[in-house]
């Protein structure tokens, strides 16, 4: 009876072997196994897929066989290892056991997308919509339903995203995007918050971030920032009006169409800095770290005005009489080529030339990507001011002119 046990004993261990041997031989094979295609294709793996599932997928499109054994590959080896959502590149030549090293690594493919310095939310909003690799969630939805989705209701979204490049993979949202440059900027504005200059004339690091929206809009010349910054903080502290055209041209929104006249410089909206003292409440543009770092570090000096020479840079002068001069110099006798600002990058489908610092003719002047026009019940009704006389009269020219 013994012997007879014994003898069965040893014929399933050896029945075990082979079948162990031959189910070890099939995962081998299944591994092994050239995945079928003749060119690239990418393998999108949506969020909450399972590796069984993904097998089972690929064997009905007949890219690989045996899904049933690398499933149970994957079940005894690799139990607990996450399949990372997004798009995996599957190249000729490439074994099924190549491609899961590519899932246990997370080789997922990159996109990108940039949000640009200057860009209005407009613009962002834009620039996402376009990209369609992104998934979108945040049509037909307003700017106020955005912040909510975003988690910060009651926030006006204006200059609160962090321009850059953001790498994203398949299968991520917009609005999640929107999230990572939101605290980006936070993360940002924090960080030279605390490491700003004494007595600047700012309560919180918002009205910080206002400024640099100004600093920004009115050059893209890195050396200038800081120069222009101490032009608006001196302005501030003596009380005279900003006067730069940015602000009226974002208070306008849609209705500006590339020509700035006076009756604009004159019309009550709570971003015409030239008839309300001080910064006006939101920031009018996206803002990138120098901008920031200028505002909250304002060059010191004397210069109360500046103006555009035409290539991008600007002339600053410390009086009235001065400044006159150069306005006549550059702007009255403008240069063919002239720019008040360097080219900005625009987002796609959307126009954005230069602001201009002086009025131009309409059929010169192309027409940019205006800001939606502010919702007046979120923003601050501003009652028209007199300018100050002598220190922010308007130049002397046939045109409006910028500190401005």
């Amino acid at each position: 009876m013994r012997r007879k046990f014994l003898l069965l004993l040893e014929t399933g261990l050896v029945l075990a072997g082979l079948l162990f041997g031959a189910c070890a031989w099939k995962i081998h094979s299944a591994l092994d196994q050239s995945l079928n295609i003749t060119q690239e294709e990418m393998l999108e793996v949506p969020r909450g897929t399972t590796p069984t599932r993904t097998f089972y997928r690929l064997e009905a499109d007949g890219v690989i066989k045996d899904a049933f054994w690398l499933r149970v590959y994957w079940r005894f080896n690799l139990a607990g290892q996450p399949l990372h959502s997004g798009e995996y590149r599957m190249q000729p030549g490439m074994t099924v056991a190549g491609l899961i090293q590519s899932w246990t690594r997370g080789d997922v493919v990159q996109y990108s997308v940039t949000l640009v310095e200057g860009w209005n939310f407009h613009q962002v909003r834009a620039a996402l919509a376009k990209d369609e690799k992104l998934d979108q969630t945040l049509d037909g939805l307003s700017d106020t339903q955005v912040m909510e989705k975003l988690g910060h209701p009651g926030i006006f979204p204006e200059g609160r995203f962090f321009p850059d490049t953001y790498r994203f993979v398949r299968g991520m949202t917009d609005i999640e995007l929107l999230q990572t440059a939101y605290e980006r900027l936070d993360e940002v504005l924090a960080r030279e918050w605390n490491q700003r200059a004494p007595d600047l004339p700012y309560a919180d690091p918002y009205q910080a971030l206002i400024m640099a929206s100004l600093v920004e809009k009115e050059t893209g010349v890195p050396q200038e920032r800081g120069q222009i910054a101490g032009v608006f903080v001196r302005r501030i502290a003596m009380g005279m009006l900003l006067q730069t055209d940015p602000t009226v041209i974002y208070g306008l929104g849609d209705r500006y169409r590339g020509k700035l006249t006076r009756a604009h410089l004159r019309e009550a909206t709570p971003y015409n800095t030239y008839m309300i003292s001080g910064l006006p409440p939101t920031p009018i543009a996206m803002v990138g770290r120098e901008a920031i770092h200028a505002a909250l570090n304002p060059v010191a000096g004397s210069s109360l005005y500046f103006v555009a020479r035409g290539d991008g840079s600007h002339v600053f002068s410390d009086d009235l009489d001065a400044h006159n001069n150069a306005v006549r110099e550059y702007q009255l006798k403008r240069r063919a080529d002239y720019r008040s600002s360097p080219a900005p990058a625009t987002a796609p489908g959307i126009s954005a030339p230069e602001t201009p610092d002086v009025a131009t003719p309409a059929d010169e002047a192309p027409i940019p990507a205006a800001s939606p026009n502010p919702d007046p019940e979120a923003l601050p009704q501003v009652a028209p001011q007199e300018p100050p006389s002598a220190p922010a009269a308007e130049p002397d020219a046939t045109t409006p002119q910028s500190p401005q």
